[in-house]
């Protein structure tokens, strides 16, 4: 008799996806993202020190499009991962920890970190922090 090739349990492939979930793998992915800018601010800070001209090439890099682009995303990981630890916190303080309020926790964090972010940076821009 034939055994059935099956997937093991639990499996990406076997449950689909939730908010909670998704939340959880975004929360991982966001801590990487903030590791990883955290040697970018490492490196702009051995630029300060180095100099005028080591300070213009940081300075010209991070005022590019592409450079603009990595602040926004770094920014935004920044203020996600921060309101969603806060929402673990209240989670370990056994809080919200029912459906209806996991949800509405994790719905909540989505939309603020969108406001937060787009608020920062509306008003980086006004006071003439884009080059």
């Amino acid at each position: 008799m034939a055994t059935q090739e099956r997937p093991l349990s639990p499996h990406l492939q076997v449950y689909k996806p939730q908010l909670t979930s998704t939340m959880s793998i975004l929360h991982r992915i966001t801590g990487v993202v903030l590791a990883l800018g955290s040697l970018a601010f490492a490196a702009w800070l051995v630029a300060v020190a180095g100099g005028a001209e080591a300070f213009e090439l940081a300075r010209t890099v991070l005022a590019s499009v592409f450079g603009q682009i990595a602040l926004f995303a770094l920014s935004a990981c920044l203020v996600y991962h921060l309101l969603n630890g806060i929402r673990h916190l209240a989670w370990d303080a056994g809080h919200g920890y029912d459906i209806p309020k996991a949800y509405a926790s994790g719905y909540a964090v989505l939309v603020l970190a969108v406001l937060i972010t787009a608020g920062l940076w509306w008003a980086g821009l006004s006071m003439g922090g884009a080059a």
